[in-house]
């Protein structure tokens, strides 16, 4: 049973917040741009002119607020170790299969909980032929409409002891997980301090491998160097050394200097909207984003509208890379735990496969011909079906919460 500090929640901006909004949209002042720069310089001007035109004067903020108080949402407050309390904002979506398997859904940046949308109806449907979830997806702290935390230092620790202390709250002792981007980093901490006892499986759509070492993984390590990488796993390196050299100017700003970046996201909404556009374009695998940009312009709303403003999500880069001085994985340890991983061919970051077995006990993989960086999004069947046949009748994970098997 949820405990009875539980609230619903639904989201009403106040007509102020809008007017405001459009005030600053009326105001906005556009940079000069240079002769068929196209993408390499950014966002090209026209996109944003075109989509702050729209923002302004089609876009249809409380049709988007109505549509999203129709998820299940709710609020709790979550005590954190040195921290204090925190409000957390969340959806809960129960299946009607007495069953299903309790499943934690954490977002990263710029993403939100409405990326669990999609998969809600996917993932709580019942059926003889693939299991049924019970689907828990907060808003991190910082993000969305939950508190962010006040003073440094909540790092990877305190948001695994966020999220977790939800599932325990709403009755989950045991449960699996599904992440990407931030979510599947703050999976590594969840697993390192949860595993076993509170998480028995867990899913991500972004592997991030380190590259085996001769003490800790031998047989891959000795792999890379007498047998040849196929083309394929060539390519993902490739990939990836692109994205590093010209896809990381973000993340260095974010994790170095969060507060300088953070004045802009929280004043211009031009701003805010070309920092985020610019990866919902570049991240995702030609996805069409529709409705005359309805879907753009709401997911940045989300962020111009978040309880802690814009700015405050940002901070997740400094406190988990250290303000860059180690990587994100820093403090976590591999696990046995049943770990699973799906390949989108527009994923940010690709490694040769074979090193998904340095993130931990890999017992499902599944390769993808299309789909990017935000897959609950773009290619929620595509995940969803992972995820059946992952925890279903028959897949490596199946009946891993003892009582829960989905059917």
């Amino acid at each position: 049973m949820a405990s009875i500090d539980e609230q619903p929640y639904s989201v009403s901006i106040p007509d102020s917040e809008l007017d405001f909004l459009k005030k600053k949209l009326e105001l906005s002042r556009f940079p000069d741009e240079l002769e068929g720069a196209g993408w390499d310089y950014g966002v090209p001007l026209p996109h944003v002119k075109r989509l702050v035109e729209y923002w302004k004067d089609g876009f249809d903020w409380r049709k988007s607020e109505a549509a999203l108080n129709r998820l299940p949402m709710y609020t709790r407050d979550i005590d954190v170790e040195g921290f204090g309390t925190l409000n957390i904002h969340y959806v809960h979506q129960k299946s009607d299969v007495a069953n299903a398997i309790p499943l934690l859904f954490v977002h990263g940046w710029p993403g939100s909980f409405i990326e669990v949308r999609k998969l809600l109806p996917l993932l709580t449907a019942g059926g003889s032929d693939h299991p049924s979830f019970h689907v828990v997806a907060p808003s991190l702290p910082g993000f969305g409409f939950s508190q962010a935390p006040s003073k440094p230092g909540f790092k990877g620790p305190q948001y695994a002891e966020v999220v977790n202390k939800l599932m325990l709250a709403l009755g989950y002792k045991e449960y699996v997980y599904q992440g990407g981007d931030w979510g599947y980093v703050l999976a590594q901490h969840v697993v390192t301090h949860y595993g076993h006892e509170h998480v028995k499986a867990w899913h991500t759509n972004m592997p991030v491998p380190k590259q085996p070492t001769l003490f800790k993984n031998p047989f891959l390590f000795m792999g890379m160097f007498f047998l040849s990488y196929d083309a394929s796993s060539m390519k993902r390196v490739a990939h990836t050394k692109q994205q590093h050299l010209k896809g990381t100017g973000y993340f260095n700003e974010q994790a170095t200097k969060p507060q300088t970046i953070g004045y802009s996201l929280a004043d211009s909404p031009i701003g805010l909207l070309s920092w985020i556009y610019e990866k919902l374009i570049l991240w995702t695998d030609e996805y069409p984003w529709t409705d005359e940009e309805d879907e753009v312009i709401e997911w940045i709303s989300i962020y111009w509208f978040s309880r802690a403003g814009p700015g405050a999500s940002t901070r997740i880069y400094y406190e988990l890379t250290g303000g860059m001085t180690h990587d994100t994985s820093h403090g976590t340890e591999w696990s046995s735990v049943p770990f699973g991983a799906s390949y989108f061919p527009k994923e940010i970051i690709q490694l040769p496969k074979s090193w998904s077995h340095t993130i931990g006990n890999l017992v499902f993989e599944a390769d993808h011909d299309k789909g990017g960086h935000f897959t609950a999004f773009e290619q929620p069947d595509a995940l969803a079906g992972d995820l059946r046949k992952m925890f279903g009748k028959g897949g490596p994970a199946h009946g891993v919460v003892p009582g829960k098997n989905g059917y």
